[in-house]
């Protein structure tokens, strides 16, 4: 089994949008020799999950759901981070993934006071500013026992604790993921704000390949941590 094995939990019932959603970070984790196993816990619940011995990673996109929803596959898929927990595989949260890392640590999630959507700049030292894009109408409060590394007027944006690293916004976003979300918002049947939606898109096609730069040395940063933890 490769040592360089990257598990990616996605959260549509569409396994195509599902992949969707995974966006630069297909390529980013490809040149960097990562071979992808995608899993569903929400579409793949009669499907075993991936074996996390020998995984490098696991990542953890976002959701249309919350962490804290009464919805049958949340309970397993926390119990699956908990085992790569147990067994030190790091995981990378994004958004929901995000939330649902601090919760399983032990923080919370809640309904956010400040929803964010949109190009949103950081405050941080570590992972650089952003802007990154945001989008999302909860948030997470990580763990004592973690380290916030990043946040803003709205709250924490990103933690870390130990190999593992929980981020609030989308480093993955690409004009694509956007329009990913927005088939599933269609299909849904989800009414979003038509104007919003428009801006996020022009500002998407202007500053896409910028915000590819930014997942790329993120990515970087991340793992380089946890090759010395």
């Amino acid at each position: 089994m490769s040592k360089n094995r990257a598990v990616v939990l996605v959260h549509d019932r569409d396994p195509d949008l599902g992949y969707r959603n995974i966006g630069t970070l297909v390529p980013e984790l490809q040149n960097r020799g990562y071979e992808l196993d995608v899993h569903s816990f929400d579409y793949g619940h009669a499907e075993a999950p991936p074996e996390l011995d020998g995984a490098a990673m696991v990542v953890v996109m976002g959701s249309p759901d919350a962490a804290y929803d009464d919805v049958p596959w949340i309970g397993p898929e926390s119990a699956y981070l908990q085992d790569a927990i147990d067994l030190d595989v790091p995981i990378l949260g994004i958004c929901f993934g995000g939330q649902l890392l601090a919760q399983v640590l032990g923080g919370t999630v809640a309904k956010s006071k400040f929803p964010e959507y949109g190009f949103t700049a950081i405050t941080t030292d570590t992972i650089g500013p952003g802007p990154w894009m945001e989008f999302h109408g909860d948030t997470f409060l990580a763990p004592d026992t973690a380290t916030v590394i990043a946040r803003n007027d709205a709250g924490q944006q990103a933690f870390v604790q130990g190999r593992h690293l929980g981020l609030q916004f989308h480093p993955e976003i690409d004009v694509d993921v956007f329009e990913s979300w927005a088939d599933a918002w269609v299909r849904d049947g989800i009414e979003q704000d038509a104007e919003l939606v428009a801006v996020i898109r022009a500002d998407l096609k202007a500053g896409e390949s910028d915000a590819r730069a930014r997942c790329s040395d993120l990515l970087d940063t991340w793992i380089g941590r946890t090759k010395r933890n």
